[in-house]
Order: structure tokens, then sequence, then C-alpha cells
């Protein structure tokens, strides 16, 4: 494991001196626009663990995406190497469809402190509540990014993210009701605290995410990439590509159903990723929108 392969793997190749928000922020993006937040080992025969040595080597030998357990501790890992002061935090996700925070702790998160400032780095997200910039932690502030603006408030040592969307223009009105649209202009995403964690508290979700009948990653195969002007989605035989801002206040979501065997040609000319073992995709209606 090396830093050299692993920005090769990501294509930056700015300072690994500066320890700076602008520094972190281009190392960051660079991840994101690389690595697919993606769950395509559950529904192709593959196990998921935690091991940093194996993440490694899914994520920049076999150049394959993972969730936020893999890549976010990935990119703390880079993050620690590099002289950054940061950590690992424990979310819970908001799920719309039951309008309540998950009772599970299944999101693990990057914290940063630079000059004395907290930031939140979170690289293992996807599809439009993915931050494009490493998030001041600060309650009750508007922080606008490409993908909308994001805000954080705290209440009693609690923090809560949420999420603030454009409108949607989609040419094929075929999908304008689809259920991975996002409906509210306004979405929270996820709340959490500021008691440090490590990758050994997330080794129950990990299995219960993979195995669970009930689990949101055993319902739906997910694999989720950013671009320089938005991001594209493959959610079950679904093709989502959509570009932020692409009229004023507007953002452009273009849907297409792919047959059996363009899945896996998409998957290679959209995402980069080639499977050792066979895709059998899966979209069980609800449960994720983007």
């Amino acid at each position: 494991m090396n830093l050299e392969e692993y920005f090769a793997r990501t294509g930056y190749r700015g300072s690994l001196e500066k320890q700076d928000l602008e520094t972190l922020t281009d190392i960051f993006q660079h991840h994101i626009r690389a690595v697919p937040f993606e769950n395509l080992s559950i529904h192709c025969g593959e196990k998921i663990t935690l091991e940093l040595e194996h993440v490694y080597n899914k994520i920049v030998q076999r150049k394959r995406g993972g969730w936020c357990m893999e890549n976010n501790q990935l990119l703390g890992w880079v993050l620690k190497r590099l002289g950054y002061d940061a950590s690992f935090l424990g979310a819970y996700v908001f799920n719309p469809h039951q309008n309540a925070y998950a009772t599970i702790m299944t999101h693990l998160l990057v914290k940063v402190v630079l000059d004395g400032k907290a930031y939140i780095v979170d690289g293992g997200f996807g599809v439009s509540y993915q931050m494009w910039q490493p998030m001041e932690l600060v309650s009750g502030k508007d922080q606008p990014q490409a993908p909308g603006v994001f805000r954080f408030t705290e209440k009693n040592a609690i923090w809560y993210l949420e999420k603030m969307r454009r409108k949607q223009y989609i040419p094929n009105q075929n999908f304008s009701n689809s259920d991975l649209l996002e409906k509210k202009e306004c979405r929270k995403v996820y709340m959490f605290s500021l008691e440090p964690r490590t990758v050994e508290d997330f080794r129950f979700q990990c299995t219960y995410l993979q195995t669970s009948p009930s689990s949101l990653f055993t319902k739906k195969s997910i694999c989720t990439l950013q671009t320089t002007d938005g991001f594209r989605a493959l959610i079950g035989w679904t093709l989502t590509e959509t570009t932020y801002n692409y009229k004023e206040n507007m953002d452009l979501v273009e849907f297409v159903t792919l047959e059996d065997e363009e899945v896996e040609k998409t998957l290679k000319e959209k995402f980069n990723i080639t499977l050792d073992r066979k895709l059998v995709p899966i979209n069980v209606k609800g449960f994720y929108t983007i």
C-alpha cells in the first residue's frame, strides 16, 4: 500500500506537502470523480470486508469502488499518511420513505481539523447527496456547492446534515414520476455526534447491510460516480446522468433503461469498472432517491 499508487488511481498530481483547505479539496474531488460509490460486490457473489489492505486492493489495484466504510476508510488513511488531523465519525442515515433516521449507525465519515477549524470530508454517499467540498462543521450556515446548498445544524450535541436541491428537468417524461427521483427540495441526509469512531464500530453493520433482506443494499444494485458537472448512477437497470445547473436553478436529469447485455458494457464505459464475477442487477422500488 502506497500513496503514489493511490494517487495514480485518482489522477491527483498536486502537492503532497501542503496541509491546507485547497489541497484537501483537490485530493477529495479527485477521489469522488475516480472512485465510484457502489455495492456491486453484494450482487455478484463477493463479500465486502473492512480490512484496510482488502479495501486498498479493491479500490486502488482492482479499480473498483465501494460504500462509505470502504471509501472513507481509504480516504482517511490517505489523509493521515499525508499528515492531516483526520478521524472517523459515525452517522445515522435519514430514510425518506419512513420519514425517520436509521436506528443503526451505518455511515462512516471523516472529520479533518485544519487551522483550528473542523471539516467533514465524506466521500462515501453518492448521487446528489455527495458533497463536493469539505464542509466546515458550523451550525446553521448555508454552504453552497455545485450539487446544491448543504447545511449543518446542531442540537444537544447532535449534528444534522441537510441539502437543498434545484428544480429538475427530466426530458424523458416516462421517468417524471420515478421513485428514484427526490420529490422534496430540502432533504435530510444524516445525523451524527462528534464521538470518535473506529472501523471496528462498523463490523456488525458491514455484515448486516450486505445480508439483511431489509437492507437497502440488498434491494438495489448501485453504482454512482461524480463527474465534473454532475453525477451518473446505475441503479438496477436504470442509468441516470445528471448535469448540475443545466439552466438557471435547474438540473438536467436523463434516464435510460438498459437491457441485461448492456449493463456490463455501461459499467466499463461510464464508471470504469470491470467485475470479476457476473452481476445480477436488482432494483426493488422505493428506498433510494437521487
